[in-house]
């Protein structure tokens, strides 16, 4: 039986008419599908804007808009596999700052670029470990978990750097955050593409991908058949740790420094582009591609709003209001495939 639809019912339609089927398996494959329906929704915000402004929709401004994107997006990928899981990472920020601050420090001691690069990652894992342990083995909420595990990463930062950044880093660091290739695409998009590919591959094509999909849809269940879920948690926890590490390599890299203080609010940001993305907050159902995308509108919505002249405190409104909207559409989503059901 034909059920009623938002399309059918705007236009007046009978939904078991040939007009109606259609437009309502349309309406189904847009809205049921998150990338396709945020991908429609940055597409709008490009569209307007660039009414708005003729400085807008160019090429430089574009591509200035993924760089600005970069570094939530990239925490947005561990991020993902954690809201997926039934979790959240409140620690993502301060992870970001440690991480930055390690790899600096190591750098400024001389021990060059690689060495540096490679501390930053493993600091990051440690801490996003150290999270998983706490959710799986302790059995401690993750909310309670991470926003411990972010006071324990900020302090780390503050302590070693006597909350002091560090300026000197390796010659050709500064490519990762600044770099362009063929002076044009900038490095921090193309690290992000290659981060998400490599985040497509494990979500879809391996076990820890599977299992972090069925933890969150049933974890229980995913215990009774056998998965060890405590180790599990352990490796989601750790990649969202190895991500932000990642992401505060591209920071520090981009600014140049080390900063202790660096990252707030991040945490906020990359859950709001993986909700934004159409992830649950229940677990079980997302898309990373559409987290990317989540970032790029929250990227688009300030860069918009800064080239039209609108006050920058305004921009935390929109955001937060696109959040809440995410979040009933998600809600929308789900009461909708129970109906259907």
């Amino acid at each position: 039986m034909a059920r009623p639809n938002l399309t059918t019912r705007f236009l007046g339609l009978d939904p078991k008419s040939p007009a109606g089927r259609l437009l309502g398996a349309a309406e189904r494959a847009i809205v049921d599908n998150p990338t396709v329906f945020t991908a429609g929704i940055l597409l709008l915000l490009w569209l307007i804007l660039s009414q708005l402004s003729p400085y807008f929709f160019t090429v430089s401004n574009l591509f200035e808009i993924t760089v600005q994107a970069a570094v939530i997006a990239l925490i947005a990928v561990g991020q993902t596999f954690v809201i997926l899981s039934k979790g959240i990472d409140l620690s993502v920020g301060a992870i970001l700052a440690a991480s930055a601050v390690t790899s600096t420090m190591v750098m400024d001691a001389g021990y060059g670029l690689a060495a540096g690069v490679i501390a930053g990652i493993v600091v990051g894992a440690f801490f996003g470990a150290a999270n998983g342990v706490a959710v799986g083995y302790m059995r401690i909420p993750p909310f309670v978990a991470t926003l411990g595990m972010m006071g324990i990463a900020r302090g780390y930062a503050l302590i070693i750097t006597e909350g002091i950044p560090i300026f000197r880093v390796a010659d050709g660091f500064e490519i990762l955050g600044q770099g362009r290739i063929w002076g044009v695409v900038p490095v921090p998009t193309v690290a992000t593409l290659g981060l998400y590919a490599v985040g497509v591959f494990v979500l879809l094509r391996t076990r820890l991908g599977r299992y972090t999909v069925s933890i969150g849809s049933n974890e229980q269940a995913t215990k009774v058949s056998g998965v060890n879920v405590p180790l599990y948690l352990i490796l989601i926890y750790g990649l969202s740790g190895v991500t932000a590490g990642i992401a505060g390599l591209t920071e520090a890299s981009r600014i140049g420094s080390g900063q202790p203080a660096g990252g707030v609010g991040y945490e906020l940001d990359s859950i709001a582009a993986v909700v934004i993305g159409g992830t649950s907050l229940f677990g079980g159902q997302g898309s990373l591609i559409a987290s990317w995308i989540g970032a790029l509108i929250i990227a688009t919505l300030r860069n918009g709003l800064n080239v039209l002249g609108v006050y920058a405190f305004w921009q935390l409104v929109a955001i937060g209001a696109i959040l809440i909207a995410a979040v009933y559409i998600d809600n929308w989503r789900r009461l909708r495939r129970g109906g259907e059901q």
